[in-house]
């Protein structure tokens, strides 16, 4: 926002609305992630990461900083960029094939995650933000961080996807040939 006036109350309480749904939910899914690294590596492995353990290891601080970042409103633009690169990574190493909707895992949950990331970008963090307290920028986003969430965000992925990730082989029976289980043909 530009202009003689400063932003109204309703609209720095929506900023931080918006940055404590974001922030949160990654923080939370970040914590999950890091309690059950071991699991979460395997999971990693299981959708076709090489380096699970690093992979898991990695997401759960990505998550768990990059949401705390948004929460306090601290570095707004490159904390967005966290979240839209984790979302634009499992979207495309797990959701797409499934289609949009999130009841069939598809990509809606994590693509609207991504979207009101760089939507809160382009906003700003609002006065009530470390950003804001520190005066590191003006508290209005504009253009140029929502383009800096939304292309440090999908670079970082492209480039995790690009060197870690190959689709897994459908597994045996997947293409209904042949038994799940055993991969014998009926």
């Amino acid at each position: 926002m530009s202009g003689d006036r400063p932003p109204a109350r309703g609209t720095d309480l929506a900023r931080l609305l918006l940055r404590t749904a974001i922030g949160g939910t990654m923080i939370v899914h970040g914590l999950r992630h890091g309690r059950t690294l071991d699991g979460t590596a395997g999971w990693f492995r299981s959708i076709g990461f090489r380096e699970p353990r690093l992979q898991a290891g990695l997401s759960a601080a990505v998550e768990i900083g990059g949401g705390a970042a948004l929460v306090a409103g601290a570095a707004t633009p490159l904390a967005a960029s966290s979240v839209v690169g984790t979302m634009a990574v499992a979207a495309r190493a797990v959701h797409q094939p499934n289609g949009f909707f999130v009841n069939a895992e598809g990509y809606e949950y994590v693509a609207n995650l991504a979207v009101a990331s760089v939507a809160l970008a382009a906003l700003g963090p609002g006065r009530w933000s470390v950003d804001a307290a520190l005066g590191l920028g003006s508290r209005d986003g504009g253009r140029r961080a929502a383009a800096v969430a939304a292309g440090l965000g999908l670079a970082g992925a492209a480039l995790q996807l690009a060197v870690y990730w190959r689709r897994p082989a459908p597994a045996p029976g997947a293409d209904g040939s042949g038994d799940a289980t055993t991969g014998d043909a009926r």
